[in-house]
């Protein structure tokens, strides 16, 4: 093997280029699993707040709600604030199948397509979304 220097800068830009790529590859990987793990946590935590809550398994009211929240916030940040626990039961109810639940978006996505009520709608938009991307 060669000890020469590279010199050249035409050498170094495509070291740099392969290595650029490398770690672009690595940071849309790493995203892609934070985000899925994202969705299954949080569509758990509306399954669970769905079944517990709204099928009368056990009566939670505002208030053990709201205590249970900040306990949550505390621990892990404002994600688990009431309004969003209610954004994870409503993302439950929506995609109550979780292989419906598609990694390609986000939460934020899935925070717009809640809100749509009609599911032909929301599944059109959904769709769109995806292949738009």
């Amino acid at each position: 093997m060669s000890n020469k220097l590279v010199k050249n800068d035409d050498e170094i830009n495509h070291i740099f280029d392969s290595i650029k790529e490398l770690v672009i590859n690595s940071r849309n990987k790493v995203y892609q699993t934070v985000n899925t793990e994202m969705l299954n946590l949080y569509w758990n935590i509306g399954k669970w707040k769905y079944n517990k809550v709204m099928k009368g398994q056990v009566i939670y009211g505002d208030a053990v709600l709201e205590k249970l929240s900040q306990k949550l916030m505390v621990e892990f940040g404002k994600v688990f604030s009431k309004r969003n626990l209610e954004r994870m039961r409503k993302f439950y109810v929506c995609f109550p199948i979780a292989t419906t639940v598609s990694s390609q978006l986000s939460w934020s996505h899935y925070l717009e397509l809640i809100k749509i009520d009609e599911e032909p709608k929301r599944n059109f938009y959904m769709k769109e979304t995806i292949n738009s991307k």
